[in-house]
């Protein structure tokens, strides 16, 4: 089969994370699988042009044309099947078969963001995928959310597919256990935006007392210059003196080392699809600590980790200082109920299964 994965660009998003592992695994599968996108971040291009696949970027400024370049691309690939992630790219995958099409389109939802609700372009977008073969949301949040704003959409065209990893990869490595060195170190990979929440984390760790402060470490590894948040935050946390337990670090391809020296996997963003990082940290064996996003409520109790409300530091500040408190065999049981639940949810075979239901593979 001949596969085209369409999104925005390469970069080191949740979404770009979870269509590139998509399209791994149908790579490995044997099909021909390539990438369509319009911004020219390359984050995961080495990794995908090593498996072969390739990439054809469409750096077009003027949306109307862009569209039509993309649209005429789709139309005379002889693509069977298209996957597309995020609003925009769906969007123009979608108009894509207008008036008629040859191939299977999968639309996928990945965000839980409130404001779909509320912006006429948002809602808009999601009208167009009465055309799509399949809507793919990466939670139930998400998906109720797209159903609330397009009732006629079938439910038989409406699944919810959980992240993908590979169990394999993802593994516990307790060589790699940092917690013991008088630190607990909480480690998050996020980009900076404001709706990450930098600096509601930073107004929690100023509610620490200094002593709680001299055991906590937070290494945060993304892309900044979206907007604003990430100087804002650095000016901050120089006000509160809290250089010392703060480290920022660029979006790498070790994440997964990273992840495995950390004592807790973090996230403490306003809205979220179904967020990567604590799917990976649940494989990894670790300890979380999140808001709630998402499905995170239904996966994550306190046998495997604590969820705070983003928009309330104290309550923030709550669970670390419970973190604070735990000696090493209390984090070792949380981490591995962890991993048995990511074991159940986020097998790459099971759910790469399900995707090959929905492309008739």
């Amino acid at each position: 089969m001949n596969i085209l994965c369409v999104i925005d660009s390469l970069g080191s998003g949740g979404a770009q994370r979870q269509l590139v592992e998509l399209a791994l695994g149908l790579k490995k599968e044997g099909h021909l699988v390539s990438f369509l996108t319009y911004h020219p971040q390359d984050f995961y291009k080495e990794l995908l042009i090593a498996e072969g696949i390739s990439i054809h970027c469409i750096q077009e400024p003027s949306y109307i044309k862009r569209l039509l370049k993309m649209r005429y691309y789709m139309r005379t690939g002889k693509f069977d099947n298209v996957i597309s992630f995020l609003e925009a790219s769906c969007f123009i995958s979608e108009i894509a078969g207008f008036p008629y099409r040859d191939w299977r389109l999968i639309v996928g939802e990945r965000s839980a963001n409130p404001n779909i609700l509320k912006s006429f372009k948002l809602r808009f977008y999601r009208w167009f995928h009465l055309f799509a073969s399949y809507i793919v949301a990466n939670s139930d949040a998400n998906l109720k959310m797209v159903k609330q704003i397009n009732p006629f959409l079938l439910d038989s065209k409406c699944k919810v597919i959980y992240n993908a990893l590979d169990l394999d990869k993802w593994s516990p490595d307790d060589s790699y256990y940092s917690f013991g060195h008088n630190k607990v170190r909480i480690v998050i990979a996020a980009s900076h935006q404001r709706l990450k929440n930098l600096k509601g984390l930073i107004e929690a760790v100023n509610l620490l007392t200094e002593e709680e402060k001299e055991k906590l470490e937070i290494e945060w590894y993304g892309d900044h210059g979206f907007d604003s948040s990430y100087d804002e935050g650095q000016n901050l946390i120089k006000e509160y003196g809290l250089l010392k337990v703060f480290k920022f670090y660029d979006a790498t391809l070790e994440i997964r080392k990273k992840f495995l020296s950390a004592d807790v996997i973090g996230l403490f963003s306003h809205h979220e699809g179904l967020p990567n990082a604590i799917c990976e940290g649940m494989a990894l064996g670790k300890p979380i600590l999140a808001t709630t996003v998402s499905d995170l409520p239904l996966i994550i109790d306190n046998s495997c980790g604590f969820l705070c409300d983003s928009r309330d530091p104290s309550d923030i500040s709550h669970k670390i200082k419970m973190y604070l408190s735990m000696d090493y065999d209390q984090m070792k049981i949380m981490g591995n109920n962890s991993r048995k639940r990511a074991l159940n949810l986020f097998s790459k075979d099971n759910i790469l299964n399900q995707y090959k239901n929905l492309l008739k593979l």
